[in-house]
């Protein structure tokens, strides 16, 4: 395989794993009752509309037909991708929920 190829498919990979992180991410929200694109802006303000968040919305499904995703999964999904700002907003949504 020529080393154009392997970093194509780097890239690929890449992306979609990003796109798993962003689902999860969005499903998360959802089965909390949190408005995903509220969330992320609340942690990227100046970054404007997040084209793969909007994408990866029209796959997520309602509270009820989905299943559990603990708050350690999506922490631990957002630190492997450096999301550090989005892990700390939804860290703050965790604690405000646990205070209820």
């Amino acid at each position: 395989m020529d080393e154009k190829k392997i970093e194509q498919q780097v890239i690929d990979s890449y992306q979609q794993d990003e796109q798993m992180m962003v689902l999860i991410f969005s499903q998360w929200c959802i089965n909390n009752n949190l408005d995903p694109v509220n969330v992320y802006e609340r942690a990227y303000p100046t970054q404007g509309k997040n084209e793969v968040l909007t994408q990866v919305l029209e796959l997520t499904v309602s509270k009820e037909e989905a299943g559990p995703i603990h708050d350690d999964t999506l922490l631990n999904v957002l630190s492997l991708f450096g999301n550090e700002d989005l892990a700390f907003v939804v860290s703050e949504e965790i604690e405000k929920r646990n205070k209820k």
